[in-house]
């Protein structure tokens, strides 16, 4: 499991004493409150009676605390996104069965709730939210806002809602949204507005970028400026292949004094459950009153490296375990990016799951070996040694009689040389990963797989990339935290600082340095994130300073190598444009941003 306590060791302990809390005492209400839970779980796309058991176990918690009513995320029984799962008749066929069940459950155990499912409507299906009462569903709201854009395709799955519906519940007026419908001003919070809503549900299936729950919670409360109504905002938790749920669940409403707060803030990276007694009223809207201990009335705030890599260790350890390998192999090379990511493999999946192998050639240097030999003697994963010069030379011996045929192609080793070299690699590797059970975890970051500073078939073969969606520099300084962290908790910190101070380099040829082929990475990444994330032109980025000529020689790497990047693994999202759905590319294109 993912190691918290390296990360707001305080704030967990606090969070423990509270659930200890919840789960021996009932919360008395008077007749006219009830008490909500915000269940934020962690669904398995696909897995339709896992969902169903993971609801019930938070339906369970929610009323043995004196909860009456519990809501869960945006189609939580499906897991999102459930893509063109949603295109198979014996698929829905099984929700349906699977919500039945459900239905029957929740009755026995007397407890409501509202949670996000498929309902077929109109033309196609709906996205919608279900509001179950006494195990009866008693309507639904379909989702009006159907995003597509950026990782987002609804429309190919989903036809839009045009109706509203408020659900009566112990004296609140419930009006039900579905995520981007509260990121709209208008319609449909409007009309719940004009017809009375006390209260708003929204189920959501936000996937995480970097500081996107401040862009949520700034939404929300443009929503009440607008039309004075609390929000209960209950979002997913999970990896879901590249992407990853951070949840992040929250309560927002006008205050007394007219500031519009944020009364809880479920957690960041895990799943949570969380408690508001709902009071109604006639003169103003419903009176919302958080139940927990002081320490939860808001969680703490995050720097950047620790939501990352936060998020990093959640979509790894998703990846692995929804796909059931036993654990992971990589190769580890002495270098910053290897160093990084069995640090968060060890720290995710446990050291006894890491595999990692030393690979070296006549061009790795002694201090390669001995920074990967301490990196893995500090998380106790287990390193083998396998020298690849001889089957280098054997494959170079084999080569040599084409090479002759080809006189304009003869002479000294040049970047095909080099490229096999990663090739070997790539294929030891498979091997013990095959053999292992286990699945391949690339190494390579955002910088080098922007301008194919990679092999294909080479250091780019594997299942799951860690690192695909950070650029160098950000590599560098989640390395430096992690072993801030580690001397706070008095450890040993996992990343030598050699390591951190050495000139990156692939070591496929004599004294080669990443410099020699790139810009330095603060120029490199300063580009990359104005084109590749920014969609900025050429002029753009000159007028901002940056020197013409590095500038082309990026981009035209950058498009070059659409071809690549096509073919590379899966990785955490990170940023708001990474490489994959965020972006999509003809492998063969004609257009020139010059």
């Amino acid at each position: 499991m993912i190691r918290e306590d390296i990360l707001n060791t305080a704030w967990i302990a606090r969070r423990q004493r509270s659930l200890m809390l919840f789960t021996t005492t009932v919360m008395a209400v008077t007749p006219m409150e009830f008490i909500l839970a915000l269940a934020q779980v962690n669904p398995h796309v696909g897995a339709l009676q896992e969902n169903r058991q993971r609801m019930l176990r938070q339906a369970e918690a929610a009323k043995q605390a004196g909860a009456s009513l519990v809501v869960f995320p945006e189609l939580v029984l499906t897991g999102y996104p459930p893509e063109d799962l949603l295109h198979k008749p014996l698929f829905l066929q099984r929700l349906a069965e699977v919500e039945q069940q459900l239905h029957q459950e929740l009755a026995s155990l007397g407890v409501d709730v509202i949670y996000g499912t498929v309902r077929h409507g109109g033309e196609g299906l709906f996205n919608a939210g279900v509001f179950v009462w006494a195990g009866q569903e008693v309507g639904y709201a379909a989702k009006w806002r159907l995003p597509n854009y950026s990782v987002f395709d609804e429309q190919r799955y989903f036809t839009a809602g045009d109706q509203v519906h408020i659900f009566p519940y112990r004296g609140v007026a419930l009006g039900v949204t579905i995520c981007e419908d509260m990121w709209h001003a208008g319609d449909p919070l409007a009309r719940l507005a004009a017809e009375g809503a006390g209260l708003i549900i929204n189920l959501n299936a936000s996937p995480y970028h970097l500081r996107k729950q401040m862009e949520r919670e700034a939404v929300v409360r443009q929503r009440i400026l607008e039309h004075n109504i609390p929000v209960v905002y209950v979002n997913q938790v999970g990896g879901q292949d590249e992407l990853v749920f951070d949840g992040g669940s929250f309560v927002m409403c006008r205050e007394e004094d007219g500031d519009i707060g944020t009364l809880l803030r479920s957690r960041f990276c895990g799943e949570d459950l969380r408690f508001v007694r709902v009071s109604p009223r006639t003169e103003a809207p419903v009176r919302l009153q958080v139940i927990a201990t002081e320490e939860e009335s808001a969680a703490e705030q995050l720097s950047e490296e620790e939501e990352i890599y936060q998020a990093l260790c959640l979509g790894l350890r998703d990846y692995v375990g929804k796909n059931g390998f036993s654990g992971v192999v990589l190769g580890l090379s002495g270098g910053i990016d290897s160093a990084l990511t069995a640090v968060i493999c060890a720290d995710t999946l446990g050291a006894e799951r890491v595999d990692a192998l030393m690979m070296p050639s006549r061009f790795t240097s002694q201090d390669s070996l001995e920074d990967a030999a301490a990196e893995a003697a500090i998380l106790g994963i287990r390193l083998s040694e396998v020298s690849i010069d001889a089957l280098y030379k054997q494959f170079r011996r084999r080569l040599a009689p084409l090479w002759q045929q080809d006189t304009d192609q003869a002479g000294g080793e040049d970047v095909t040389d080099e490229n096999i070299q990663p090739r070997i690699r790539a294929t030891l590797l498979m091997a013990v990963a095959n053999k292992r059970r286990k699945l391949l975890i690339t190494t390579g970051n955002k910088s080098e797989m922007s301008v194919g500073y990679a092999t294909l078939y080479g250091d780019m073969a594997g299942g799951y990339s860690v690192l695909k969606d950070l650029l160098k520099g950000m590599v560098y300084r989640l390395a430096e935290a992690r072993n801030r962290w580690a001397l706070a908790r008095g450890e040993e910190p996992p990343i030598p600082l050699r390591v951190l101070r050495k000139a990156p380099t692939a070591e496929l040829r004599p004294n080669q340095k990443d410099s020699d082929s790139l810009p330095p990475y603060p120029v490199l990444d300063a580009i990359l994130e104005r084109y590749v994330e920014q969609e900025q032109s050429l002029e753009e980025m000159v007028a901002a300073g940056i020197d013409r000529q590095t500038a082309m020689q990026v981009i035209d790497r950058v498009d070059r190598n659409e071809y690549k990047r096509r073919q590379a693994p899966p990785g955490v999202r990170i940023t708001r444009r990474a490489f994959g759905k965020d972006r999509r590319y003809p492998l063969t294109n004609g257009f020139s941003v010059r």
